[in-house]
């Protein structure tokens, strides 16, 4: 454990309380890509197997019963409490373009042929692609609202402080994972481009945001 996995961790949890929080007050998920939260239900739900028969530490334990929580929650909103505001029309990224490969993928590389390590495994390659049908929508549309980008960028945070966690493992123990690692900078650099416009035009797409509908225009990401 060292202060860029927490500082990851933090920002990995800071980016779906955000999500939520913008649900719950706006009692509307316009704009949010259903199909990536499920993606990311099925992460958590494959990789935190282990969670009642795998004991690392209280931190570990309670970070991931926190993640599967939020991961949940927010696909029963969009999908369950406010399914009338879901923007299905726009959330069209065909999911078997994702799943296939990755299921593959799974078995062919891995540390393991055991289910829970294929299971790993699987949530480890499955992570690196499941902001796509997000960053899709956004890219159909031209738009999305100013919180949705926040989140985006705290989640773009989390990979990039998990490259730096890596890399001072490395370091100080010694210790790579090729398929973390590989995955990770696959992940990362989807969200690169994002990353730069926020970065650089932030503060013009926050003077441009429409008034009525808290929308921001991404025209520039098509």
């Amino acid at each position: 454990m060292n202060v860029f996995r927490i500082l990851g961790d933090l920002s990995h949890l800071l980016a779906m309380i955000l999500l939520l929080g913008k649900i719950w007050r706006s009692k509307c998920c316009t704009g949010i890509s259903g199909k990536s939260q499920i993606l990311f239900a099925l992460v958590f739900t494959t990789r935190y197997l282990d969670l009642f028969t795998n004991f690392i530490s209280i931190y570990n334990t309670v970070m991931k019963v926190v993640f599967l929580l939020c991961a949940y929650v927010t696909v029963y909103m969009i999908y369950g409490k406010f399914r009338k505001t879901f923007d299905s029309e726009n959330d069209t990224f065909r999911l078997e373009f994702l799943l296939v490969p990755v299921i593959g993928l799974s078995f062919l590389e891995n540390y393991s042929f055991t289910p829970l390590e294929i299971l790993w495994t699987f949530s480890i390659y499955l992570e690196s692609v499941a902001i796509l049908p997000q960053l899709f929508m956004i890219s159909k549309t031209g738009e999305a609202e100013t919180i949705t980008t926040h989140y985006l960028f705290f989640l773009g945070l989390y990979r990039a402080l998990y490259l730096a966690n890596w890399i001072r493992r490395y370091q100080t123990e010694n210790f790579y994972d090729q398929i973390a690692v590989v995955s990770g900078v696959v992940q990362t650099i989807f969200y690169c481009d994002f990353f730069y416009l926020y970065v650089t035009k932030g503060r013009s797409w926050d003077n441009s945001t429409d008034a009525g509908t808290g929308l921001t225009s991404y025209s520039s990401i098509q």
